[in-house]
């Protein structure tokens, strides 16, 4: 049984009413409700094996994928893409996390190979 490899992050809503999880090896974003429903599954050749995950205060859902090395921002309901925030050509390699800092207004990106961090700063 391969469960250990199902979910790969997760993160929830700021009202807790929503679980998102992103499923490396099915390269795929699922949205959960609290009971465990599935709403929506988000795929994009754009988000190969997702990586990182972070949901902001403002409910604004962002995820990264490691193939293609992206970052983007993702419709809370898992409807769409609403941007692509970064990619390899704005330094984006490797990408196994992210976070917002809104102490910052800032999208913090952290890189495996480079084992280094990205911090880019948004409006």
């Amino acid at each position: 049984m391969l469960l250990c490899f199902a979910v790969y992050k997760c993160a929830v809503s700021p009202t807790g009413d929503k679980l998102y999880i992103t499923s490396f090896r099915q390269n795929k974003l699922h949205i959960l409700a609290r009971d465990g429903t599935l709403l929506a599954t988000y795929t994009d050749p754009a988000l190969g094996y997702p990586t990182g995950l972070h949901v902001t205060p403002a409910g604004q859902v962002l995820v990264c994928g490691y193939w293609p090395p992206t970052v983007l921002q993702v419709g809370w309901e898992g409807e769409s893409k609403l941007t692509t925030l970064a990619t390899e050509e704005d330094g984006v390699r490797s990408p196994v996390s992210v976070c917002y800092s809104s102490k910052t207004s800032s999208i913090i990106v952290g890189l495996l190979v480079d084992n280094n961090i990205l911090v880019f700063r948004v409006e």
